[in-house]
């Protein structure tokens, strides 16, 4: 869901969950948590990849107007198959989301004020 960037966004939390079962409900939680806080100046971004933003669908539940998804390409082993190669899917995803994490940080119409990422993603 597209969000409008206004003039009374006065922080950007952008956050970063670690693509896997388990990990982006609970971030999606804790966003829509935080969101109802300062609905007003708030504006939050999910970061998840195409895939992932094709399986939990373009609009967190409930869906508080301030939180919208932004999309990398998938760069990682699909969610269907990382439990053939678990370690294979870790490895990837501390080298390969990297680059295009940074480069949709970069170009963000407002700058990431804070960014709020799963441990997993910090090795």
């Amino acid at each position: 869901m597209a969000v409008p960037a206004t003039t009374t966004t006065t922080c950007h939390l952008v956050a970063l969950p670690y693509p896997g079962r388990g990990h982006i409900n609970p971030m999606l939680n804790l966003c829509n948590l935080i969101s109802l806080s300062r609905p007003s100046d708030l504006l939050i971004t999910v970061v998840v990849t195409e895939e992932w933003l094709g399986l939990i669908g373009s609009d967190p539940n409930p869906n508080p107007t301030n939180i919208r998804f932004a999309t990398i390409p998938n760069v990682i082993p699909s969610e269907l198959n990382r439990g053939s190669d678990f370690a294979g899917f870790f490895r990837s995803t501390l080298t390969n989301l990297e680059d295009p994490v940074e480069k949709l940080l970069r170009r963000m119409e407002i700058p990431a004020t804070v960014i709020v990422y799963d441990t997993y993603l910090n090795v």
